[in-house]
């Protein structure tokens, strides 16, 4: 049963990361549609985003409720119904409207079926839930792609994987006596009531709130601004600055998939340093004047280092805070991440127009050593327990 349902959280995650790049490579179609500005698309992601922090903020109570399986399947369904929507909208008001579901159904999943598997499964788990939501996200823009070299709309890709998580929806209902008998069942009741105060009060949990706004600023910033930095200050064509940018969504996705096989013999927090490590050469090489070569190994690195942390940080939660609490802490880390992801890389952008974009490796790096000295100072105060 264990197996089965490992599985199908495997694939609830693919189908997860499916819509996540769906609307980045619909966007050229959409907005000349509509008659929109191109950068219409920041109030669609933004309306996302909002809906994802309050989702991720409220998961604990909902999750306490309802449980694990039903919050699944229903943010699921929901999200299929949202992108429906999405495939029917014929402006951008309707664009927003529906992003709000779309939101608050991918907040609450992504923190529910994360501390299932910090609660329940190994750290390769984790790992590879996470690499199968970049399978997803990799794949969605082919759909897309296919779509519109086919003669079709951008609104069939949205159909199409609208219906892919429909049956997983379905799926997933299907699978509710699995998860009622599942060893969580005894954690979600003994989960504590927290207050935001509460939460903070917590030792460590501000510092691994801060830890994970700089994680996914770091990520995020690194793959949207990669591209620019290559092609304005390193000098390198557009065509294969964008090649190159891919690289680091390779390595962080590959990083995954391989770090699953070691990460339980090194255990979650040697991987977080090890990846720490990586991701600080990365940035160096990016600062030092090594030429083409350099820069694209800097990103792979930088994509490679980052691929266990988000993962091993997710999974050493019970162990840092008490698998009581939990739930309640791992809604407000996925509320910081997606915070730092939606509002860092655009402060970028503004400092790039005031001081040129040669400023992309000094900006990764604030933040990868804030992350370092965030986790660390967490570390010191569970040992100290």
């Amino acid at each position: 049963m264990t197996t089965l349902l490992i599985a199908l959280i495997y694939l609830a995650f693919v189908s997860m990361g499916l819509p996540d790049s769906l609307l980045g490579s619909a966007w050229p179609s959409i907005y000349e549609g509509m008659n929109v500005p191109v950068s219409a698309v920041g109030v669609v992601t933004i309306v996302i985003s909002s809906g994802t922090v309050i989702s991720s903020s409220l998961s604990d109570k909902v999750i306490r409720k309802f449980g694990t399986g039903r919050v699944t399947v229903a943010c699921t369904a929901l999200v299929a119904v949202s992108l429906f929507g999405f495939s029917f909208a014929a402006s951008l008001p309707a664009l927003c409207i529906w992003a709000i579901p779309y939101g608050l159904g991918g907040g609450s999943i992504d923190a529910a079926l994360n501390n299932y598997i910090a609660l329940n499964y190994k750290s390769r788990h984790m790992s590879w839930i996470h690499f199968f939501w970049g399978v997803g996200a990799t794949v969605s823009p082919y759909i897309m792609s296919m779509v519109l070299t086919g003669g079709h709309k951008w609104t069939s890709g949205y159909r199409i994987v609208g219906i892919v998580q429909t049956v997983m929806a379905v799926l997933l209902f299907l699978s509710l006596p699995i998860w009622k008998k599942g060893v969580n069942a005894e954690d979600e009741k003994k989960a504590a009531k927290l207050s935001i105060r509460q939460i903070f009060n917590l030792p460590g949990a501000r510092q691994i709130l801060v830890a994970f706004f700089c994680y996914c600023a770091l990520e995020t910033t690194a793959g949207l601004w990669a591209a620019s930095y290559m092609t304005l200050y390193k000098g390198i064509d557009p065509n294969t600055a964008a090649a190159w940018a891919s690289v680091f969504y390779l390595g962080i996705t590959a990083g995954r998939f391989m770090g699953g096989f070691i990460t339980d013999k090194l255990g979650d927090r040697l991987m977080v340093r090890v990846g720490q490590c990586v991701v600080i050469t990365g940035i160096v090489l990016l600062l030092l004047p090594m030429g083409q070569g350099g820069s694209f190994l800097g990103l792979l690195l930088i994509g490679l280092g980052e691929a266990p942390i988000y993962p091993c940080l997710l999974h050493e939660t019970p162990v840092n805070f008490g698998k009581e609490n939990s739930q309640a802490i791992m809604g407000k880390q996925m509320a910081c991440a997606y915070i730092g992801s939606t509002l860092m890389p655009p402060v970028l952008g503004l400092l790039a127009q005031w001081f040129g974009i040669a400023l992309y490796p000094a900006y990764l790096l604030i933040f990868a050593v804030l992350m370092i000295a965030m986790s660390e100072r967490v570390n010191a105060i569970v040992s100290q327990k």
